[in-house]
């Protein structure tokens, strides 16, 4: 069995989850293998303290080899949110992680991970903000006549591809989106592998049944260790051996995000022309982010940004339950609001108030 088939989520009963009433619309084209999120354009943006030579021409390099997807374009212009005065030049950038399917296992795609990453105005900070794909929310009316009624908030990608996901996110957090970068989870272990593995504390014994292993499993022993990039994505993908399932994958992936940044900033990668090389390669040989997004520019911006300036935060919810047929998870739209309305206004020591 292929890595790719091996990605696909082994619970048959979310494809079904999606949509129940019409056959899957195929999202927009995009090249099929790894997709990059924040994760590397911070490493990137860890080159101007790393004291690379000719860092700038590196980066218009890497930065002209990206894929670019059109993430705004069936986006109506009049229903978006308009960003606050206040925030002064804050960005959100919405980060979609999806594990691929072959046509002939699931009908349509899923966007299996959905992070809202703020950047404060000075650029001193980013507030990560993960929200479970088993959300209920409205997803509005695409292009092509779906959506338009309540569903998780996964669907939305199945239905309409990037630009309803953008809808989707900017109408339950009202938050104008800046940005979209994307990444399919294989992209974890290429990552992971070109750094020499990562550390990551295990909270629990568990064993997963789903593993890149050849064996098809995998045993995590409590506290930590050093994962490999199969490990890691292993590690990032669990949920049947929690309690908590969806959450505690969001948990996982989290800790694995932090991992990557603190391993580069202190690995020698930085320093090392030939491993930062391979890593910026292994990362960026099928990047895809939005047609108006200059990682040049961004990652210049973002230089002094380490893992000790990201803040981790789930969205409120008041817990699963089920709709239908569905096991969803429930927004605490009180207090969902006021953490996005904290974003909007970029007030960081009110997002993590509030996301405590």
């Amino acid at each position: 069995m292929s890595d790719r088939q091996q990605l696909a989520d082994p619970d048959p009963r979310l494809a079904s989850d999606v949509e129940s009433d019409a056959p899957a619309a195929a999202p927009a084209p995009r090249r099929r293998g790894r997709r990059i999120t924040l994760v590397v354009l911070l490493v990137l943006a860890l080159l101007s303290g790393g004291g690379v030579l000719a860092a700038g021409l590196y980066y218009r390099s890497v930065d002209s080899s990206i894929e670019r997807v059109e993430a705004f374009e069936d986006v109506p212009q009049e229903s978006r949110p308009q960003a606050e005065a206040a925030a002064g030049g804050a960005l959100n950038i919405m980060i979609l992680g999806s594990d691929s399917r072959d046509q002939e296992n699931a009908g349509g795609s899923r966007s299996d991970t959905i992070i809202l990453a703020h950047l404060t105005r000075d650029r001193s900070s980013a507030q990560l903000i993960s929200i479970p794909r088993d959300t209920w929310v409205h997803v509005p009316r695409s292009k092509s006549g779906r959506g338009g009624r309540d569903a998780k908030i996964n669907a939305a990608y199945a239905w309409g591809g990037v630009p309803l996901m953008v809808q989707t996110v900017e109408k339950f957090t009202g938050v104008r989106v800046d940005h979209v970068t994307m990444i399919d989870f294989a992209g974890f272990k290429e990552i992971v592998d070109a750094l020499g593995g990562v550390e990551v504390d295990v909270e629990k014994d568990f064993t997963t049944k789903y593993s890149l292993d050849p064996s098809g499993s995998r045993t995590f022993v409590k506290g930590r260790q050093t994962l490999s990039g199969a490990a890691a994505l292993d590690y990032a993908r669990e949920r049947h051996a929690f309690a908590d399932g969806d959450f505690a994958r969001i948990r996982h992936q989290q800790q694995v995000i932090k991992a990557i940044l603190d391993k580069a900033a202190s690995g020698g990668v930085l320093t090392n022309p030939g491993k930062l090389n391979s890593f910026v390669r292994a990362s960026t040989n099928a990047v895809a982010v939005d047609k108006s997004l200059s990682l040049v520019d961004l990652a210049m911006k973002l230089r002094h940004l380490r893992s000790d300036n990201l803040t981790f935060v789930t969205c409120p919810s008041r817990g699963t339950g089920r709709v239908g047929s569905e096991s969803v998870v429930f927004a605490d739209t009180a207090k969902a609001g006021r953490l996005f309305d904290a974003v909007r206004r970029d007030d960081v020591s009110d997002i993590i108030a509030v996301g405590k």
